[in-house]
């Protein structure tokens, strides 16, 4: 088994892999196991949520609820990192329908897990800027089944990570809150692609430890030499709701101004609106 975690670790660092590895004899299979699923997740992170210094892509979203009524929302995204696995900022900028055309949605993430990310929200039917709570950012985004925290992705450190299992295709990770009165789930499970490191598919269950609620990446595509995910499904199975997102006009590497403040909330640049 000691043999078998220390390949993955070497594999998930992109470092080839031509015989068994050894191990020192007196190192603990937990410490493995530890360095190993650590490195998985923080490669998966930066697939998911850093692909390129910064990024844009227009999305449509298509709600769908118990009874088969469907909704749609198209917006763009844009988002600029500081680093790698570090801390990030996001612009939204809602293009329709109607009732929520001009709606502007901004985030400052941090990856310290004792600093809350900021997060605003501009509603220019009422002409108003509502900054979103920290306790907020596990509700439902614009009425979707998407919540804020799936937007911007939820913190490493906020989780403890296992590696459950290991198939040809995928590693599977457990991952449990280090705050669970904070959240509404007991664990996660991700299901990462091992060629990729794009992360397949989110499995939430709840306190009773019943599934409730998946994410699945139904759509990946090569883009700028780099694996991005163009469409994506979230279903809550408790509502019997789906809502799925597509991204096109995917950019990477576009030199984005600093544009993510909350001054262009009411007045987007122009970088945001086409």
């Amino acid at each position: 088994m000691r043999t078998i975690i220390t390949a993955i670790f070497i594999f998930s660092i992109s470092l080839p892999i031509t015989a068994e590895e050894k191990t020192d004899p007196n190192e603990k299979k937990t410490d493995i196991e530890t360095i190993a699923v650590q490195a998985i997740v923080e490669k998966a992170n930066v697939v998911a949520y850093y692909q390129g210094d910064d990024g844009k892509a227009t999305v449509n979203m298509v709600i769908t609820n118990k009874q088969g009524q469907k909704r749609e929302r198209q917006f763009n995204i844009l988002r600029k990192d500081a680093k790698d696995g570090g801390d990030q900022k996001y612009f939204v900028y809602f293009q329709k329908p109607a009732d929520v055309r001009r709606m502007t949605y901004l985030v400052h993430k941090f990856v310290d897990p004792q600093k809350d990310d900021d997060r605003w929200l501009y509603l220019p039917a009422l002409s108003l800027v509502k900054r979103i709570a920290a306790g907020d950012k596990r509700t439902s985004f614009v009425g979707s089944d998407f919540l804020y925290e799936d937007v911007s992705g939820r913190s490493l450190e906020e989780d403890t990570h296992e590696l459950i299992e290991t198939t040809d295709k995928l590693f599977i990770v457990k991952n449990i809150p280090k705050k669970p009165d904070s959240v509404e789930f007991s664990y996660y499970n991700v299901s990462i692609d091992r060629k990729n490191f794009v992360p397949m598919k989110m499995d939430f269950f709840d306190k009773d430890g019943k599934l409730y609620r998946t994410i699945e990446s139904v759509k990946v595509e090569m883009i700028q030499d780099l694996p991005t995910v163009v469409k994506s499904v979230v279903t809550n199975l408790q509502s019997g709701s789906k809502t799925e997102m597509e991204f096109s006009n995917v950019k990477y590497n576009i030199n984005l101004e600093d544009i993510f403040t909350e001054r262009y909330l009411q007045k987007p640049p122009r970088e945001a609106m086409r």
